[in-house]
C-alpha cells in the first residue's frame, strides 16, 4: 500500500514533534535540524500513548508504551479508514483529558497525523476550521497540505464516512 505522496514539494519539519495543545503532540519519522541535515525521529518513553499512522522499524516507541498502529494512505480514504481516524481521535482526546501525553505521528508529521490531531481537537471542543488553523500554527504551515483531509474535517468525519460508504455502492 502506498502510504505517502512525495510530490507535494513540502519541506521536512524542523522539529521531531510539536505540542499542539497541552499533552497532545504531532510528529513524524524524520526532521531537519538547524544545519539542514535530515535526522530520524525515534520515540522512547517521552509519551504515554503513541498513535502511528505510518511505521518504520527502529523508530519506537519503547516496549511498555501504549502504541496504536493504523496505517492509512495520504490520499482518499474509504469509509473504514475514516472510521478508524474517528476512533483514534476519540482515544487521543480521552487520553489527553485523563492527563496523559499523546503523540500522533505519520511519515512527515503533516497530513495523516494532522487529520487525527485536528479531529482530536474537534472532540476537545474546537470547531473544525479552528482545529486546522491550530495544527498549522503549532506544527507547520505545511501541515494538512492534503486538501482532501481538510475537506473531510470541514464536512465532518461522520458525514464524510457516510458519503464514502455511498461511493462504494455506485
Amino acid at each position: 500500500m502506498k502510504t505517502r505522496q512525495k510530490d507535494r514539494g513540502v519541506p521536512e519539519p524542523h522539529a521531531p514533534w510539536n505540542e499542539v495543545v497541552p499533552g497532545l503532540w504531532m510528529g513524524g519519522h524524520d526532521w531537519t535540524n538547524a544545519s539542514g541535515e535530515s535526522r530520524p525521529v525515534v520515540v522512547g518513553k517521552e509519551f504515554g500513548l503513541v498513535i502511528s499512522l505510518y511505521t518504520r522499524p527502529g523508530h519506537g516507541p519503547d516496549p511498555g508504551i501504549d502504541h496504536l498502529v493504523a496505517e492509512i494512505p495520504d490520499g482518499p480514504l474509504v469509509a473504514a479508514q475514516i472510521h478508524t481516524v474517528q476512533q483514534l481521535a476519540r482515544t487521543a482526546a480521552r487520553a489527553v483529558q485523563d492527563g496523559r501525553t499523546v503523540l500522533v505521528r505519520c511519515n512527515a508529521g503533516y497530513n495523516r497525523s494532522g487529520l487525527v490531531i485536528a479531529q482530536t481537537l474537534v472532540h476537545l471542543g474546537h470547531e473544525a476550521r479552528t482545529a486546522v488553523d491550530v495544527v498549522r500554527q503549532k506544527r507547520s504551515p505545511s501541515a494538512l497540505n492534503n486538501r482532501l483531509f481538510e475537506e473531510y474535517l470541514n464536512t465532518g468525519l461522520g458525514v464524510t464516512c457516510l458519503l464514502a460508504d455511498l461511493d462504494m455502492l455506485t
